[in-house]
């Protein structure tokens, strides 16, 4: 079984979990060659990230003429097929507002990655993200005929699921995989009855192999939260530094370390200036695996106030490592984190709801902050092994495959 997994930047710091399905799904004696649009190599700092990047063929590296050029003669080799990609990648621009000239280039993109499925003998293609991905996938099957399936991960499908045309997607692909029975939900609201049978729920998951012994909690002077992730507005980042003052006003010793980077950057520097809480801030950058799981480790607990989610890899790879979680009760969060059994479940957007978790996290004795992370490891270890999530994805393309 030959796999060709689609993505639009690949690798990059934040889809670790991707590497880890396709590794798990290599294991199982699955052939994955890997497609992107394109990469940031200067953003990788994981030596597997980058090990990774020289086994990624980059789609946009072809080069514009050469794209251009193999489309004009996919066209004229087929030309209803590529008569009907075309009208549909207008369409689809259309309905986004205004992108038709985006949709073209997709199918440009769709017409390299139909040649390329040909020549290597890939049996199917898989996309990871509902976005451009698994519009490029839809478009090489009106090329092509050949099969496609989607992983759709939140939150940012589900803020446009028209303008992505989110019920064609599904209509066309012989499967979508959603990482969440509330992403499963998701996808339900947007895809046509007929086709709710082809939604099936495959967790990310986390390599056990990697959390194999009991870290112990840092010696509780002060309560060391960390929050991992890009800066950006779903994430909710820049809500801690008020939540942080307000739980230190009431007495709690509370250190934050940030580890990512990202957009938001300059807005939560600003916000940790105004709150007077720049010496309870650490800012690390993007850092390795490694350096994720050193972070875990000399953290209490992961705080994530997020706006947005799916179900983030952070909260897996904090449960793993034993560490309890203040997280907002929003998306996924709440199919992991049990409030009050391996962590805390907050209101979105409110600082004083987040701060009142901090506080209670701060008071909690450190024998029951140590109960709450070993809870929260049985819980993931049981819910998102990769291994045993790579098996049900494998079983999906096998019956794909067979349509």
């Amino acid at each position: 079984m030959r796999i060709g997994y689609l993505l639009n930047t690949y690798p990059q710091p934040s889809v670790t979990f991707v590497r880890r399905e396709i590794r798990a799904l290599e294991q199982q004696g699955i052939s994955v060659h890997r497609f992107a649009m394109r990469s940031d190599r200067d953003a990788l700092v994981d030596p597997t990230d980058l090990k990774e990047y020289d086994r990624t063929e980059l789609i946009l590296k072809h080069g514009g003429l050469a794209l251009g050029l193999n489309a004009l003669a996919y066209g004229l080799r087929h030309p209803r097929r590529f008569a009907k990609a075309a009208g549909m990648a207008w369409r689809m621009g259309a309905r986004a507002g205004r992108a038709r000239l985006r949709h073209l280039i997709y199918l440009v993109e769709a017409a390299c990655l139909a040649r390329r499925v040909a020549e290597l003998e890939i049996d199917h293609v898989h996309a990871h993200f509902g976005t451009n991905p698994a519009a490029v996938a839809l478009l090489m099957h009106q090329l092509s005929g050949a099969g496609y399936s989607f992983t759709v991960h939140g939150p940012e499908e589900f803020d446009s699921p028209v303008a992505l045309a989110l019920k064609e997607k599904v209509a066309h692909a012989r499967f979508a995989v959603a990482i969440s029975s509330h992403g499963r939900s998701q996808l339900y609201r947007w895809a046509e009855y007929r086709d709710w049978p082809k939604i099936d729920i495959v967790h990310c998951g986390i390599d056990p192999d990697l959390f194999t012994g009991k870290v112990a909690l840092p010696v509780k002077d002060e309560l060391r939260l960390v929050n991992i992730g890009r800066f950006a507005e779903q994430k909710g980042q820049l809500l801690l530094p008020e939540a942080v003052a307000i739980a230190r006003a009431a007495g709690a010793k509370v250190h934050v370390t940030l580890v990512g980077d990202g957009e938001m950057r300059p807005q939560i520097e600003a916000a940790i200036d105004r709150f007077d809480v720049s010496d309870a801030f650490t800012l690390t950058g993007w850092l390795d695996e490694k350096g994720v799981r050193d972070a875990l480790a000399d953290a209490h607990a992961l705080v994530l106030p997020s706006f947005a989610e799916g179900l983030p890899m952070v909260v897996m790879e904090a449960m793993a490592a034993g560490r309890a979680v203040i997280a907002t009760y929003i998306a996924g969060n709440p199919e992991l984190v049990l409030d009050g059994v391996n962590g805390w479940l907050v209101p979105a957007g409110d600082p004083h709801a987040l701060a009142h978790a901090m506080i209670t996290a701060h008071q909690t004795e450190a024998a029951v902050l140590a109960a709450m992370g070993d809870a929260g490891r049985g819980r993931v270890l049981a819910r998102h092994d990769i291994n045993q999530e790579a098996g049900k994805l494998a079983r999906l393309f096998q019956k794909a495959i067979a349509q």
